[in-house]
């Protein structure tokens, strides 16, 4: 099924999906391996002309000239990194050596730790109601975010979105500027990491923290503290190992500020902090399904827990109109009165006796549940081991990140969609013999999740690494049918989910295609 390269990185993230799955620390935990510093073989020198995705151009917003490289100013500041490194401590050595594999690698790995570490749903009050994290008072019990599958896939797109058009202008700005790096200015500067061949300002690692810091403050908001300590480490990463003076930073931090905004404008009318609905709401979902004289959906936790975002499919996409969205609903499941459903039903009970060991590391590998960073936080480790191979600039990391990402919240917006439309119960709701090996998601069966968030990011690298297609189809396939090993999913959910991801997936590719990065 896969070649050796794809088996050791499957067998690694197992290993890391497992920690995270089995962890019950609320610390912020990172990976300790090394990735190959960031050198890449294209530094894309032309990416300052590619498409945006929110940015009505690269210099919307402006950014000065910087001073001189001939003035004292200028020299005082190469002064500056002289100092750091004459007194470079081993602490200094280690932010170097965790930065230096990229900017936008190292923020994708952050938020997946973010992600997992407020994936925990709500417990219930005395009352037997459930609480909803607030993120007007994020620091409330239960704090705020929940970070299930839709709103981890939202964050991931806003702050992949994000990064990619301000490496858009950071590109056009170093083009536009063109002043050289430190290192060329003064000819005997050490310069601890592999030189880029680009002008120096702005400098985009301090691009990056600047967009990044303000996306996960609103998206995060209880760990702004770790948040900003991190973009601290970044900044003076660049200074400390020669690659930028104090001003190519300054300018990079406010550059991206001022393209967050915009993006923290969007996130704001999107249609998200609408998404859980009310009661009311909660009651005419079910009522309208009964009324047809099919099973609606039911919570089966005890007391019975609200569904979890039932409005997400209203959420604005980046790439889909809302008339896609409907256009590309699935076909209506199978009635629970057919026989085929009741053929469905007794082929995941025939799985839901299945213990074999082999059944069982799949549905753990793909279990993504409570506690770990998600389907798409998944994917998104898949593509990091992926794409470190191809020694990618660092613009480049950010679009194809911004594909990847943009495309799993479309695939929720999609999915949760067509599973508050049909609002179809899971199988062991209709059997109650059915035991499940991976828990019962709070949310219709109708479509598999995990299917259309897999299919979606597959398509999508399959575009940007197309010979790793076979591999890529190989693993979207099995996370599908891990649904169904773990007893949660009939086969209709699972394929029809596929057939969702895909189209949605598309989406991505026809603008990857027209973007001028190709």
């Amino acid at each position: 099924m896969k070649n050796n390269t794809e088996k050791t990185i499957y067998k690694s993230l197992l290993v890391i999906l497992l920690a995270f799955t089995y962890s019950c620390s609320n610390d912020i935990t990172e990976r300790n391996d090394q990735f190959p510093q960031l050198n890449p073989t294209n530094a894309d020198e032309l990416a300052g002309t590619w498409k945006p995705i929110l940015l009505t151009a690269p210099d919307e917003f402006p950014l000065d000239a910087p001073i001189a490289t001939t003035l004292p100013a200028y020299t005082r500041e190469i002064n500056e990194i002289k100092s750091y490194q004459a007194n470079i401590t081993d602490k200094q050595k280690a932010i170097i050596a965790y930065w230096s594999v990229g900017g936008v690698l190292r923020w994708n790995e952050i938020m997946r730790t973010l992600v997992a570490k407020h994936n925990r749903p709500p417990f219930q009050n005395p009352d037997g109601t459930y609480p909803i994290p607030s993120g007007a008072n994020p620091f409330a019990n239960p704090e705020f975010p929940f970070s299930n599958p839709p709103y981890s896939a939202r964050a991931y797109a806003y702050v992949s979105a994000a990064q990619y058009d301000a490496m858009i202008a950071t590109w056009h700005y170093k083009k536009l500027y063109n002043r050289p790096a430190p290192f060329v200015v003064d000819a005997t500067l050490p310069v601890l990491i592999p030189k880029s061949t680009l002008p120096s300002y702005p400098c985009e690692d301090a691009v990056l923290a600047g967009v990044t810091v303000e996306l996960l403050k609103l998206l995060f908001p209880t760990e702004i503290a770790f948040i900003q300590e991190k973009a601290e480490e970044e900044k003076l990463y660049r200074i400390i190992s020669g690659a930028n003076v104090r001003s190519d930073v300054d300018s990079g931090i406010s550059l991206g500020k001022k393209i967050a905004a915009k993006f923290i404008a969007r996130a704001s009318t999107d249609g998200a902090g609408a998404a859980v609905g009310n009661q009311d709401l909660w009651t005419l979902l079910e009522t309208q399904i009964a009324a047809t004289g099919e099973t609606p959906w039911k919570s089966l936790e005890i007391p019975a827990r609200p569904p979890m975002l039932p409005l997400f499919g209203k959420v604005k996409s980046f790439f889909m109109s809302s008339a896609d969205v409907v256009a590309s609903r699935p076909v209506p499941p199978p009635s629970t009165k057919s026989e085929q459903f009741a053929n469905e039903l007794a082929e995941i009970k025939t799985f839901s006796k299945d213990n074999s060991k082999k059944n069982q590391e799949i549905v753990t590998f793909w279990a993504d549940g409570v506690g770990t960073y998600t389907p798409p936080g998944h994917w998104n480790a898949i593509a990091t081991e992926a794409f470190v191979e191809q020694n990618y600039s660092e613009v480049r990391w950010a679009r194809n990140m911004a594909l990847l990402n943009i495309s799993m919240m479309d695939a929720a917006i999609s999915c949760w969609d067509a599973k508050y439309f049909y609002f179809n119960p899971r199988p062991s709701q209709m059997d109650s013999s059915i035991k499940t090996t991976t828990g019962v998601p709070n949310f219709p069966a109708y479509v598999s999740g995990h299917s259309t968030f897999s299919a979606a990011a597959c398509t999508v690298l399959s575009h940007i690494l197309p010979a790793k297609t076979e591999s890529l189809k190989a693993m979207a396939q099995e996370a599908s049918n891990s649904r169904m090993y773990g007893a949660i999913h009939y086969r209709s959910d699972c394929e029809k989910g596929m057939i969702l991801g895909e189209t949605v997936g598309n989406f991505a590719v026809a603008r990857a295609k027209t973007d001028g990065a190709e």
